[in-house]
């Protein structure tokens, strides 16, 4: 078992004799491993599914990535160097799960919710660890990025809901500019939903998945 962070997981559902590919689950805060575990079984029979418990517990069966604090103003502080940290653990977690599991290092896939997928951005865009990114319900955060996002080998589904009340749609639609803007592959949609994920979201980020195998 690996000792940087706890999880969750589901094995390949096809018996193959190449190393499998791996697609991690980042939940977002206040949440935890088994909130987009819960929709695994209808992801992709190929993939070894690891949903990971971020470390900060909250208390309840809450857990996040990185503390949010408020000022006497009700405005909202993200602790940077808490996300940092777990980016770090994040990082070595991959080295050590693809280590131990004997997967495929070429065909990494990170999928994040809201907290989860600001952090797949800055740690997709900080090393070379991942190929493919699912960021749902997020934005990128360019203090979180090392060489202000250098890695260029790395293929984005961006999703977001256009009434979502937690983080603005305008926030999540700086990220495809962005990244188009280095010439990194990225394909961006919007649903009528606010912070989650609609149905159609689903089928759409499955089969761009399934398209990466």
């Amino acid at each position: 078992m690996s000792t940087t962070l706890e999880y969750i997981e589901r094995l390949p559902k096809t018996a193959s004799e190449s190393a499998a590919p791996l697609l991690i689950l980042l939940h977002g805060y206040g949440s935890n491993e088994q909130d987009l575990f819960s929709f695994s079984e209808e992801l992709p029979d190929e993939f070894h599914i690891i949903s990971v418990r971020a470390p900060h517990n909250l208390g309840h069966n809450s857990f996040a990535w990185y503390s949010i604090n408020f000022d006497a103003d009700q405005n909202k502080f993200s602790d940077l160097e808490e996300a940092r940290v777990s980016l770090d653990k994040i990082s070595l977690f991959i080295d050590e799960i693809v280590s131990e599991k004997n997967l495929d290092a070429k065909k990494v896939f990170l999928l994040g919710f809201s907290q989860g997928a600001i952090l797949s951005y800055g740690l997709s865009l900080n090393t070379n660890k991942v190929q493919n990114v699912v960021a749902l319900s997020g934005y990128l955060n360019e203090d979180l990025l090392e060489n202000k996002g250098s890695q260029s080998n790395v293929d984005y589904f961006i999703s977001h809901g256009y009434v979502d009340q937690v983080i603005p749609v305008e926030w999540a639609r700086k990220a495809p500019v962005y990244l188009s803007e280095l010439g990194i592959k990225n394909s961006y949609k919007e649903y009528p939903v606010g912070h989650g994920v609609h149905p159609q979201n689903f089928y759409d980020l499955k089969a761009w998945l399934l398209e990466r195998i």
